[in-house]
């Protein structure tokens, strides 16, 4: 969720400070969708939901339910969490765009400094998960500026205030409470005392309650998952996370191509899960620029860049990038920001 933050306070100030921005790209596990207005739900009705919820998590998960009510009592609704998450997407941007926020100077400089500092930590990981050390590194620079921007909410504060108050994404965020409750009493740490985004993500790689349960890993031995202030816990996270989604150790990521004829409108952009071989999209006429042979599904991409229009394959590590987020121009930013933090470590 931090490269939202970093998206919309990059975008106020191209458009002026009391611009409001939203943006329809998603964070990992946790897409939201336009909704129409919902009536106002009545604090009864509220209450009922709590009160379903505990009682679920008595019958369900063997919680107490006294100490699981004391914590919601203290969970506190937030209006800005709301409005956040409820906001039409108010401006798309192209590549050309996105591309300026994330491939800075400063964010590739900031890349190569967490690189050296936990060079060991990386090489490690990249070793163990197969995933390159600036790719990690590429994601959490994306995701928090390296830790930086991890967000300011409680975690509790968030995921309350979608589950209970928010019907559109409700039955997703209950789930995604009902997850942290449980993390928290597996990890024993204080529900009320975890921030993160405004969707309830955390951490340097900003991991939502499931995915923390699920590709969390303690990679320093200490018999805890901290990807909150621990960076070797999130660098094995991430890099797992990676792993567990298919990611292939020394495969291609993303190649450009070119383009013949017109047949290629039918598959472009149609969806990031590639569908068609690469030899059926060189068929269609839309083939790699160089000339080393790539086997395996690819999607093809037109996007809209600085000096005119790129069309791109996108290979099957690129579809793991999307796995973390659900935006092509995520992950396109997320790999050409690892591939000059890799270029800048090298130069020295």
């Amino acid at each position: 969720m931090g490269y939202l933050m970093s998206i919309k306070a990059t975008l106020r100030r191209w458009l002026g400070r009391g611009t409001v921005v939203t943006l329809a790209v998603v964070p990992v596990g946790c897409a939201t969708a336009n909704t129409p207005e919902q009536p106002a739900q009545t604090e009864y009705e509220r209450n009922v939901l709590i009160e379903d919820f505990v009682t679920e998590m008595v019958r369900d998960h063997g919680f107490t339910p006294s100490p699981l009510k004391a914590v919601l009592d203290q969970a506190e609704k937030k209006q800005s969490i709301l409005d956040a998450i409820s906001r039409p997407a108010e401006k798309t941007l192209e590549w050309k765009d996105y591309r300026k926020i994330f491939i800075t100077q400063k964010r590739i400089d900031g890349g190569v400094r967490f690189m050296r500092k936990h060079r060991a930590v990386l090489e490690r990981a990249e070793m163990v998960y197969g995933v390159p050390k600036e790719m990690v590194t590429a994601i959490i620079g994306v995701e928090t500026y390296y830790g930086r921007m991890a967000g300011n909410y409680r975690v509790v504060d968030a995921l309350s205030t979608l589950a209970f108050d928010y019907p559109p994404r409700a039955e997703f965020f209950r789930g995604q409470l009902k997850e942290y409750f449980i993390l928290a009493r597996e990890e024993g740490i204080d529900p009320l005392s975890i921030k993160g985004s405004y969707a309830g993500a955390m951490g340097y790689g900003q991991f939502i309650p499931s995915s923390y349960r699920h590709y969390a890993v303690d990679f320093d031995g200490d018999k805890k998952r901290d990807i909150w202030t621990n960076p070797k816990d999130a660098i094995g996270s991430v890099a797992n996370y990676f792993k567990e989604h298919g990611w292939g150790s020394g495969e291609p990521v993303v190649v450009p191509a070119s383009v013949n004829g017109e047949a290629i409108n039918e598959f472009l952009n149609v969806s990031l899960k590639p569908e068609l071989s690469v030899e059926e999209l060189a068929a269609k006429g839309f083939t790699p620029l160089d000339r080393r042979r790539y086997t395996g599904l690819a999607t093809a991409m037109e996007l809209q860049g600085e000096k005119g229009v790129e069309h791109w394959l996108g290979l099957k590590n690129f579809y793991v990038i999307t796995r973390y987020n659900h935006s092509k121009l995520y992950a396109m930013a997320v790999y050409q920001l690892s591939q000059e933090i890799k270029k800048a470590d090298q130069q020295g």
